[in-house]
């Protein structure tokens, strides 16, 4: 399920989808997309290795992220800022949510945060980092999975990807994922012992007030929600990753 639903890669689907299976694929989320990992840091190597203008290469790795995992975090982005940006009345906003296309607010939203990540990535390519700031970006986005499908966060609706894996995760099963991460990133090659945790941290920080407004908004989380929490999540590691 987690690699299934977080990348193109063909699987074969679950037999099951429960609660346990359900937290378990969010538990892996950050495992699941390993690959999508490993294809934006030979990116940013190719792109070192030949002389490609930074910029370029950054948008490149984070364009094959993307690709690989269908837009589905950067359509949710769209559609949760939409969604927020629509009306107080959270039925109204969830209705717009649900719409396939896109209003000024989503379209707006997104294309700040890609700003963001492309710039913040094109800083830390300039700085000789670019590979581990990718790899630990990708990390901090999909470990805020478990973050927002810990119990206690309801699902905005009662059907849909937001129903099937809310509060499937115990809490201290997504604290042990925080701390795993940010155990990890500490081992950055190239960056001081703090730099990794400090965007782990800041990812989950960002995250978090967004999962925040969403729950008071729109009454719990929903698929589109997940997805914007983990571009939201990226592009703050990569922005602290080297401060």
């Amino acid at each position: 399920m987690a690699v299934g639903t977080l990348t193109t890669i063909p699987v074969p689907a679950p037999t099951v989808i429960d609660k346990r299976v359900a937290g378990g694929a969010m538990l892996l989320a950050p495992l699941a997309s390993i690959p999508l990992a490993a294809v934006a840091a030979l990116i940013v190597w190719g792109g070192d290795a030949i002389g490609l203008f930074p910029l370029a290469t950054a948008a490149l790795a984070l364009g094959a992220v993307a690709l690989g995992s269908r837009g589905l975090h950067l359509d949710g982005l769209a559609d949760t800022a939409d969604g927020l940006g629509a009306s107080y009345d959270r039925e109204r906003a969830l209705e717009v949510m649900r719409r396939g296309d896109s209003g000024p607010t989503g379209v707006a939203t997104l294309v700040l945060v890609l700003l963001v990540q492309c710039g913040a990535l094109t800083g830390a390519i300039l700085r000789g980092h670019g590979i581990v700031a990718v790899v630990v970006a990708m990390l901090a986005g999909r470990c805020v999975l478990s973050l927002c499908c810990v119990r206690g966060v309801p699902s905005a609706r009662p059907s849909g990807l937001g129903a099937t894996v809310a509060e499937s995760v115990p809490r201290c099963a997504a604290l042990g994922v925080l701390l795993a991460a940010a155990g990890l990133a500490s081992l950055s090659p190239g960056l001081r012992w703090w730099n990794g945790p400090l965007a782990i941290v800041a990812g989950y920080a960002v995250a978090t007030l967004l999962l925040a407004r969403c729950r008071q908004r729109l009454g719990g989380v929903t698929g589109d929600v997940l997805g914007a929490c983990v571009e939201a999540a990226v592009a703050a590691a990569l922005v602290f990753v080297l401060v």
